[in-house]
């Protein structure tokens, strides 16, 4: 018999981190996330160097960041996720009130990207639902200065990062206030995660299935990211260019 679909919760928080970090292990059923990637375009992807995407319902625009479309998200990014994050209310207080965009990123082994910050385009809330592989996101101070968050990842004179997060498959990760703006998040271009154990790893204690990295490795498989976020800057792309209907 398939899983029953999770029943939403307050994701958990995670002791060692920023208190705007919380995780929930177990948002989608392993049934919805074969669902939701067999469902993906393969027309829709845009290769990169260091992985590929697909941005929907549109990019945004390359100079203002603005959204330019009213087209909805497409069906199958949006039930059963979008009814799960509106119980949590994780978007609630947003410009929009809910999500208006998502970035899929699919990362192959071996594949990552660098430390980076999301930046204003956005409301300063993100919800990353992982799906495919686990893989381990890396969070870093901006060293932007005496006394930044980034002073604390200079161990034995090695730069490290502040801390490590385990995304499991299935699982939702939502970044809020001081976690967006002043530290950046990146994915190490390695086949396997070293160091994977309650130590190393911030949520650790909150795992959905701590047994599948008892040997502290996780040899990585093609994971697929879906990133949610809300664009603070929307309008019709069908008006600036004199289109009717």
């Amino acid at each position: 018999m398939p899983s029953p679909p999770p029943t939403p919760s307050t994701p958990l928080p995670l002791p060692t981190l920023p208190k705007t970090i919380t995780y929930h292990p177990t948002f989608l059923t392993p049934t919805e996330q074969s669902t939701l990637l067999s469902s993906l375009p393969q027309t829709h992807w845009i290769p990169l160097s260091n992985r590929r995407l697909q941005a929907w319902p549109s990019p945004l625009t390359p100079t203002t960041s603005t959204l330019l479309t009213t087209t909805r998200l497409p069906p199958f990014l949006t039930d059963p996720i979008l009814p799960r994050l509106a119980q949590l209310g994780i978007f609630r207080n947003t410009a929009h009130g809910a999500p208006n965009h998502v970035l899929v990123n699919e990362y192959a082994p071996g594949q990552g990207i660098m430390p980076h910050e999301d930046g204003p385009a956005y409301a300063g809330v993100v919800a990353t639902v992982s799906l495919g592989g686990a893989v381990v996101l890396e969070i870093w101070g901006k060293g932007d200065g005496e006394g930044s968050a980034d002073e604390t990842s200079i161990v034995e004179g090695e730069r490290k990062p502040l801390y490590r997060i385990l995304q499991e498959p299935g699982s939702l990760l939502v970044t809020t206030g001081e976690a967006y703006t002043d530290y950046l998040h990146g994915i190490a271009a390695v086949e396997v995660d070293e160091d994977v154990n309650e130590a190393s790893i911030a949520n650790w204690h909150v795992l959905g299935d701590r047994g599948a990295y008892a040997g502290g490795r996780n040899v990585r498989g093609t994971r697929t990211s879906l990133t949610y976020r809300d664009v603070l800057r929307v309008r019709d792309g069908r008006r600036i260019l004199g289109l009717r209907g």
